[in-house]
């Protein structure tokens, strides 16, 4: 029994490692950091005042949608590569990694 618990508890630790994530995803790396002016809606370019970002702009190619094909928000693209996506209130929700879009 005891082997038995051995065997799961390393074969447990040895299955944590692979929930480490890199450094380039990391939200504690400052290129994805929402701390990084790229990266916040204090920038015009990712500001929802900017009318590019605006939910008034119809023509607006940013958009993201739910489900139900209603506009939540938008998205941005920082110059280092990472791509911002905020809420129509310019909220930062959320992130992708420089290299990680396809």
């Amino acid at each position: 029994m005891k082997r038995l618990l051995v065997t799961g508890a390393l074969l447990i630790s040895s299955l944590s490692y692979a929930q480490v994530t890199s450094w380039d995803n990391s939200p504690l790396n400052y290129n994805n950091s929402p701390l990084n002016y790229n990266n916040s809606s204090l920038n015009y370019s990712n500001s929802p005042l900017n009318y590019q970002n605006s939910p008034l702009n119809y023509n607006s190619t940013n958009g993201v949608y739910d489900n139900n094909g209603n506009r939540i928000g938008y998205e941005t693209q920082s110059p280092t590569g990472v791509t911002n996506i905020f809420d129509n209130n310019g909220n930062r929700i959320g992130y992708s990694p420089t290299g990680s879009r396809q």
